[in-house]
């Protein structure tokens, strides 16, 4: 299983036992305003305030809480200015981390962040020092109970996805940036429903973590995760979860 899909493994299996649903909410909201914001209010014509919008949902986000994140991003409400600042990192095991923020006090991100890295065996990097080691790509993930492997790799493939990886608990679609959401509407078509989508930071290569730092590796990027300004946390670490004291 390739790191990135490992991770968000580990992560699915944590938030079905972890109540996380006010923080997933204000991460979502905060997307949609931005959303809102850049490209305008209308999800048919704004692609990244439609997947927003779709993430919303799929963790019961109700229509309200949606509208009013939109209205603050189009200034119909009074709002939040909100700025996107990408950190790169080092953690346990000199594994490779990509922290992406939405943030309204950069300095108080980069603090909160410098914090937990220097307190969990890792440490800010300059820019450009790991990005260099992932590559952004669409990232579908696809639950196996509801959909068979052959039906998702023929829609996902003639749509023209990269790659269809199959794991213990589903499917990851893979697809360039620009082909992102054409795979998805090939996928909504064909009837299949994904668990969560997104624009992502792919590992070009893979660093195996395993034992006490795969420990304090993945308590590091729980903590990063857990701040209300971190929207998502990349790693490029391929975590042995037999070896985790607890998953």
């Amino acid at each position: 299983m390739a790191g990135h899909s490992k991770w968000k493994q580990i992560k699915h299996k944590k938030a079905l036992t972890d109540n996380r649903r006010a923080a997933t909410w204000t991460k979502k909201i905060r997307e949609i305003t931005v959303a809102a914001k850049e490209g305008g209010g209308d999800p048919a014509g704004n692609p990244r305030l439609r997947l927003a919008i779709d993430n919303a949902k799929a963790v019961n986000m109700p229509n309200e809480n949606i509208d009013r994140a939109i209205k603050k991003g189009t200034g119909e409400l009074e709002g939040v200015n909100y700025e996107e600042i990408t950190y790169e990192a080092y953690g346990p095991a000199g594994v490779a981390i990509m922290i992406e923020s939405l943030t309204d006090n950069g300095n108080r991100t980069v603090a909160d962040i410098r914090r937990w890295l220097s307190r969990n065996g890792g440490n800010l990097g300059t820019t450009g020092s790991v990005a260099w080691m992932f590559d952004r790509r669409g990232q579908i993930s696809i639950d196996a109970a509801r959909h068979d492997e052959e039906t998702v790799m023929e829609a996902a493939l003639e749509a023209g996805a990269l790659d269809v990886e199959s794991g213990e608990d589903g499917f990851t679609v893979l697809t360039e940036v620009a082909d992102f959401h054409a795979v998805q509407d090939a996928l909504r078509a064909a009837g299949i429903t994904w668990e969560d989508a997104e624009l992502a930071m792919i590992p070009k290569t893979e660093v195996r973590v395993e034992g006490p730092d795969a420990d304090q590796l993945v308590k590091l990027l729980e903590l990063l995760e857990e701040l209300d300004d971190v929207q998502q946390v990349y790693t490029n670490a391929d975590v042995d979860t037999d070896s985790l004291a607890e998953v």
